[in-house]
């Protein structure tokens, strides 16, 4: 697995040339201070358009990927109108082909309208989605996840859920444990998170279904995935930059702390570590979910559930991790490149952005591109800078 430090090698290859006009200002740049590395690739994102354009565009959360050196994303149905047959999800791939400045493929819904209660038009939307899922709601019916399961399979397409029992949520809205004990607030409990996913990989099995998790933030979550692949099991999981170096310990009176699944417990996280770096955690995304500042900005109890991390999701792991001596940057390059590419076949070709992995900066949402600007790193201090991200032979995001 090739990380390039040397751009040039790039260059030889024939990708750089392709660049035309833009290349002038991308060639300004020391190439030998830099290292050049593989666009990445964020299976779960939020680009809420249509339905929700006060939050983020196609266009804004395309150009925020491109700037946090992401070249394709994945992006979740839970939009107005929700992509549950041919008709709505031609209204976001409109959107997609002209404004997106990346790959993004979109998902279609598990159900209509993401309610739960019948199965969308799989069929109909198999040529044109990557995967199907329900996020931001748990399939409650296991009947019908079994049948979702069927389709998908016989589609050659993902299941990817999000798993979220609701009779387990009690009102809930941060981790229940001793922060919620403390400053008297409603707990979601570890269980909500793992049972369904018992649930599910029972069913995968028996199906033969490919299966995807997403945001895992559980140790019990992480042990039944762990023991599913042992046995057999079609499955990988994802879980994001936030659960792994943040835990409730790290919670503030603020909304932007606030995003479902919760901050867990240091038990929690500890374990998610260690998944990493044995590779039973397939993949990091980063549940980018722009809300607006009205919308954020009503504490814990009452924000929207969501934060943004595109843009900041490889400097928070480089230096964490990368630089805190958990993972070479190879390895980090794996998990946000090459294993979610190799999991939704999603090709590279000749994608890259360029880094400064010197450039010390704290983390400052006035700079975001996009929309939503509420993350728990404001002010943490990161290395790595992206310079500049090439998608398809063009530059897509420049910094001098």
């Amino acid at each position: 697995m090739p990380v390039f430090n040397k751009p040039k090698r790039i260059a030889a290859k024939g990708v750089v040339p392709f660049l035309g006009d833009d290349y002038a200002a991308f060639d300004r740049l020391n190439h030998d201070q830099y290292a050049l590395l593989p666009g990445f690739c964020d299976v779960h994102v939020h680009l809420r358009e249509p339905g929700f354009s006060y939050k983020e565009t196609i266009s804004s959360g395309s150009r925020a990927a491109a700037r946090g050196g992401y070249t394709a994303v994945c992006a979740m149905p839970n939009l107005n109108p929700v992509p549950d047959s041919r008709e709505h999800l031609e209204e976001e791939l409109a959107i997609i082909r002209r404004d997106a400045v990346i790959d993004v493929r979109p998902y279609g819904a598990i159900t209509v309208n993401e309610a739960g209660r019948e199965l969308a038009d799989l069929e109909a939307m198999a040529p044109d989605v990557i995967a199907f899922s329900d996020d931001g709601h748990g399939v409650q019916d296991p009947g019908l996840m079994r049948e979702a399961m069927q389709r998908a399979r016989a589609l050659g397409k993902l299941i990817v859920a999000h798993c979220e029992d609701n009779s387990l949520l009690r009102g809930g809205y941060i981790h229940e444990g001793a922060y919620a004990k403390a400053h008297g607030h409603r707990g979601i409990c570890s269980e909500s998170e793992w049972r369904p996913i018992a649930r599910d990989l029972e069913l995968a099995a028996q199906t033969g279904c490919g299966y995807h998790v997403c945001h895992i933030s559980t140790r019990e979550s992480l042990r039944l995935i762990r023991e599913a692949k042992k046995d057999g099991v079609d499955v990988t999981c994802e879980t994001a930059p936030h659960y792994l170096l943040l835990d409730e310990n790290d919670l503030r009176e603020d909304g932007r702390f606030k995003m479902n699944p919760p901050l867990r417990g240091v038990e929690d996280r500890e374990a998610l570590l260690e998944g990493i770096c044995d590779g039973s955690i397939d993949c990091i995304a980063t549940d980018h979910a722009p809300h607006s500042a009205e919308e954020k900005a009503r504490g814990l109890e009452k924000s929207a559930f969501g934060i943004v991390g595109i843009e900041t999701a490889f400097p928070l792991l480089y230096t964490g991790l990368v630089k805190g001596g958990l993972l070479s940057l190879e390895a980090l390059v794996d998990l946000l490149c090459y294993k979610p590419r190799a999991r939704f076949g999603i090709p590279l070709g000749d994608d890259f952005s360029l880094w400064n992995l010197e450039a010390e900066y704290p983390i400052d949402p006035r700079e975001f591109l996009s929309r939503g600007k509420a993350t728990p790193f404001e002010g943490r201090r990161v290395y790595g800078r992206c310079k500049g991200t090439v998608h398809g032979g063009k530059l897509v995001y420049f910094e001098e």
